[in-house]
């Protein structure tokens, strides 16, 4: 049962990463594109850019594993409704955070360009309202999962 305890703490640990990091990451990036600062935007797209590959990609990668492994160990069904609620929540999300990589380099690549205009482009505020709303439904799926992870509002078995 320690074994157990351990890796649902590990579980909860990287879902407080995946979270926190999204957070934080929309708070500094929508912050630094409200300052209209392009050398403050350019840091902040590039330290986005890497949060995501130092924190979130890890964190959800470590989700998935100890998920299965938790799922194996309390008997869970890989083909009951609570199952298919949360792979699906997981798809939903990947198929928003896959775009918001690749338009983080975009949008990096477009700060540099406005550091040398110094002046933020009309291209960069569109990605921006682009990358803001892939990333509303993507963090109000992830409260979706946790509401599952604590509720378990389907079958499990």
């Amino acid at each position: 049962m320690e074994y157990y305890l351990v890796l649902k703490l590990i579980h909860i640990l990287a879902a407080v990463v995946v979270t926190g990091t999204g957070a934080g990451i929309a708070f500094f990036m929508f912050m630094a594109n409200r300052s209209n600062n392009t050398q403050a935007i350019y840091v902040t797209a590039q330290h986005v850019i890497l949060a995501d590959w130092f924190f979130t990609t890890p964190a959800v990668i470590t989700q998935i594993i100890t998920g299965v492994i938790l799922m194996n160990m309390q008997g869970y069904s890989f083909s009951s409704p609570w199952f298919y609620w949360v792979v699906g929540l997981l798809v939903f999300i990947g198929l928003c955070w896959l775009p918001v990589l690749k338009i983080q380099y975009k949008l990096r690549e477009l700060a540099k360009i406005s550091i040398d205009a110094n002046e933020v482009t009309p291209e960069f505020k569109s990605l921006m309202t682009a990358w803001t709303l892939l990333g509303i439904p993507a963090f109000t799926a992830i409260m979706g999962i946790f509401w599952l992870m604590v509720f378990k509002p389907f079958a499990v078995a």
